[in-house]
């Protein structure tokens, strides 16, 4: 029986944290990429994977009970691989709701925010017609700063993002935050997350999982023909 994990990918931050995960935790895995540009993520068969038509999803043909089972969502599936292996999870109950708090400050603050960010400071301005709005471009650039503040303040007082010990809220915070210079961000005034960023960067397995098909990487303000797949409102 094949028990490697399928991989439904493509090589964004939030694809990212899964290759990563699978490679900290040396779990066979396979991959199946999902081009964001071509619209593949609305594809039937993937939408019955992952309804929220986004990537990733894993499929884990040994799954719970020895069963088949299929996960949608960064975070549920960092969290499912983390009970599946017992490591990057903290070791008692206390660890681990720390690792809860900021794996869901990252699904719900980070993620979604830098994610806006970069659509009105890189994507929106190629747009035809252009829509380079200073409001927005302002009001995203803010509030990233004030959560990467929040982050910095968290690592002046632990070596990682849940305290003491390497974890899969990490895996989910890096992948974004490696990205500060797009979203029009500086590391000068925050030592402890330039701390952080280097010494996860340094990681051989985390090197490997973000380097996954990085030739494919998608720039839609270089490439205006897919707008309409990539920011459109498919069903």
């Amino acid at each position: 029986m094949n028990n490697e994990i399928l991989l439904y990918y493509w090589p964004t931050p939030n694809g990212w944290k899964i290759s990563i995960a699978l490679e900290e935790m040396e779990l066979p895995y396979r991959m199946r990429l999902v081009n964001l540009g071509k619209g593949e993520q609305f594809e039937e068969d993937f939408i019955a994977i992952s309804p929220n038509r986004r990537m990733p999803a894993i499929i884990d043909p040994d799954g719970p009970g020895g069963q088949t089972v299929s996960i949608f969502e960064s975070g549920a599936i960092l969290q499912y691989l983390a009970r599946k292996t017992g490591r990057f999870y903290g070791e008692n109950e206390l660890q681990r709701i720390a690792v809860d708090e900021w794996l869901m400050w990252q699904m719900s603050g980070l993620g979604p925010t830098a994610g806006q960010a970069f659509h009105f400071l890189k994507y929106a301005p190629s747009m035809q017609p252009p829509h380079d709005l200073p409001y927005a471009k302002d009001r995203f650039r803010n509030e990233i700063s004030r959560l990467f503040s929040v982050l910095d303040e968290r690592l002046s007082t632990v070596r990682y993002v849940a305290g003491d010990f390497y974890s899969i809220a990490d895996m989910a915070v890096w992948p974004w935050a490696s990205l500060w210079r797009g979203m029009e961000q500086s590391l000068e005034e925050r030592p402890a997350l330039k701390r952080w960023l280097e010494e996860l960067k340094a990681r051989p397995r985390l090197r490997q999982g973000r380097a996954q098909f990085e030739d494919l990487r998608i720039r839609p303000q270089d490439d205006p023909s897919i707008h309409k797949v990539a920011f459109g409102q498919k069903n």
